[in-house]
């Protein structure tokens, strides 16, 4: 049983977590400093309160302010930094996102912009960064990229969020494809209705509140830590054979 365990461990390994200093993303960086990764937190806001609690875990950790709209310009220097200040990188969990909403008929440019770029853009141009990096490191590597029930589904008022969320699937597949040689390992994680500040919203809403509980089997919003383990276990040697898969974290969402 030991050396099962020992599968999920994460000692001497490097993550990059994006939008990490609240929230999802701070709970996917500290699970990784849990199983003994150091960790890059990269985020626009400051991620003190985040740093603070990897260190009291016992692992290292690096803040990298960025602004995440400009992928393709943040992308090449965020790697750098990480390197030159953690050793390598190992794990990529592109988490950062953002919401707009509006219905379709009126979704304005600037909206779609904005999340197509951060949700979907920013993605593609750090996990190329990640991956150039990994290749040169020869011992390969974890990308997890974050879905979302809209991967799946249509949703309503959300069309960027949706149609960036559907791309992120479909590029986790092209990811797996292109990477495996290089026994680099992409997978996606889409989170059921998760209570965080881009749902809150929905939350205050009564009447779509009570319409997305009575979806849920499990008769509840999830929260950052229930998707803890999961990063953890797509991170490590215990998912090696699992490449190009988006795992929904749902409560039973899509079983019904």
């Amino acid at each position: 049983m030991s050396k099962l365990l020992d599968l999920f461990k994460l000692d001497g390994k490097v993550a990059i977590v994006t939008g990490a200093a609240r929230g999802i993303g701070q709970g996917y960086a500290l699970a990784l400093a849990e199983a003994g990764a150091d960790v890059a937190l990269v985020d626009v806001i400051p991620m003190d309160e985040t740093a603070s609690k990897i260190a009291a875990l016992g692992r290292k950790s690096v803040s990298i302010t960025a602004d995440l709209s400009k992928g393709d310009e943040a992308a090449p220097g965020i790697v750098a930094e990480v390197v030159q200040k953690l050793g390598r990188v190992d794990i990529l969990v592109n988490n950062a996102g953002i919401i707009r909403r509006e219905p379709f008929t009126e979704h304005s440019a600037k909206n779609w912009n904005d999340v197509i770029a951060i949700n979907l853009s920013t993605p593609f141009f750090l996990s190329q960064a990640v991956a150039k990096q990994m290749v040169a490191q020869g011992q390969g590597g974890k990308i997890i990229n974050i879905a979302s029930m809209l991967s799946f589904q249509g949703g309503i008022l959300v069309p960027g969020y949706a149609a960036s969320k559907g791309g992120i699937k479909s590029l986790t597949m092209l990811m797996a494809n292109e990477l495996a040689p290089h026994k680099i390992c992409a997978n996606a994680i889409a989170p059921g209705y998760i209570a965080t500040e881009n749902t809150r919203p929905i939350r205050e809403n009564p009447e779509r509140n009570k319409a997305i509980l009575d979806r849920i089997p499990a008769g509840r919003w999830g929260t950052p830590e229930d998707l803890m383990t999961t990063v953890v276990f797509l991170a490590s040697p215990a998912s090696d054979y699992i490449n190009g898969h988006t795992l929904a974290v749902d409560g039973g969402w899509l079983s019904r």
